[in-house]
Formats: structure tokens, sequence, C-alpha cells
């Protein structure tokens, strides 16, 4: 669950009744796809026949450029964790990211999903001594690619929501 029970009104878009602009949702949605493809091998790595991860990752970057609905978007996320299930270790959590990042498009607070989930990635990849420096290096590797314009708002998610995404953004 990285969802909270009651939403943020500051990822949740203004025709919503929430204060997100278009603008940084699509910032948003492209900072949870860059975050997601930057472990996305380990996934393909394990399963090369399968393309759904990819093609959600493709598919949030569509919906940004206005190429796509927000509903293909969500569904290609919806095809990418179908690929995760029945898969373990970092693979399931790489496919899981780009699921994550995919139905950004769709609510914005999945952004700390795709985040969350590539760090899950990084350290299931990494040698068990190893884990926590490779989820802390990609955390930090993360937060330097946030946009200007979004970056405060998603570290104060992170901070907000750190606990239930498995506390991986206390770095």
């Amino acid at each position: 669950m990285i969802l909270p029970k009651i939403r943020d009104p500051r990822l949740t878009t203004i025709r919503r009744g929430g204060t997100l602009t278009d603008t940084d949702h699509h910032l948003i949605a492209l900072w949870a796809a860059h975050c997601a493809e930057h472990v996305l091998h380990l996934f393909e790595s394990d399963q090369p026949a399968d393309p759904r991860p990819r093609h959600a990752i493709e598919q949030i970057r569509a919906w940004t450029r206005g190429e796509i609905t927000m509903t293909q978007s969500r569904t290609a996320g919806g095809h990418a964790m179908a690929a995760a299930r029945p898969l373990t270790g970092a693979a399931r959590h790489a496919a899981y990211s780009a699921g994550q990042a995919a139905v950004v498009a769709h609510v914005a607070a999945h952004e700390l999903g795709a985040a969350a989930y590539a760090i899950k990635a990084a350290q299931a990849a990494a040698l068990k001594t190893e884990s926590e420096q490779a989820g802390r290096r990609e955390c930090l590797w993360q937060r330097e690619q946030l946009p200007h314009a979004v970056r405060d708002l998603v570290l104060d998610d992170q901070r907000l929501r750190n606990e239930i995404c498995w506390s991986v953004f206390e770095r």
C-alpha cells in the first residue's frame, strides 16, 4: 500500500479539487518514468520477451505529450503490474515500478510507488551486504533527477509517506 487513506490535495489535479496543475502532473509523471526506466534492465534481463513494463513507461511518456488518454496509460500500468506478480526479487520490483509510473496519469501520488519500487529493485539486485547502500544510491540518484518545479513537493511527499513506502526514502 503506497497511497495514504487521505489524499494530499497538492497531488490531486485542479479539476478534481486539488491544487496540482497539469504541467506539474506531467513533470511528476516523467520523473516517475525516469525512476522506473533506471531499473527496467533488472526486469528485462530476467524476462527479455515480456514488453509490458517497457510499454508502460512508453505510455506514461506518451500521456504527458497528449498522445494517449489517461485510461490507456493506466491500463498499460496494470499490465506491467501483472507482469510483476509471478516474479520475485529485482525483476518483480522493477516491473511494479514501471506499472506505478504508468498509473501516475490517473493518480499523481503513485509517483512514490514508482520511486520506492525502483529503490527496492536496486536493493534486491545488490549483494545482501550492499543492499542498503544500493538503496541509498538509488534514492539519491532519483532525487538528483527531480525537476526543480516539483522537487519540494515530491521530497515532502517522501517525508510524509516514507513509512507506508517501506521506509526506503530515509536517506
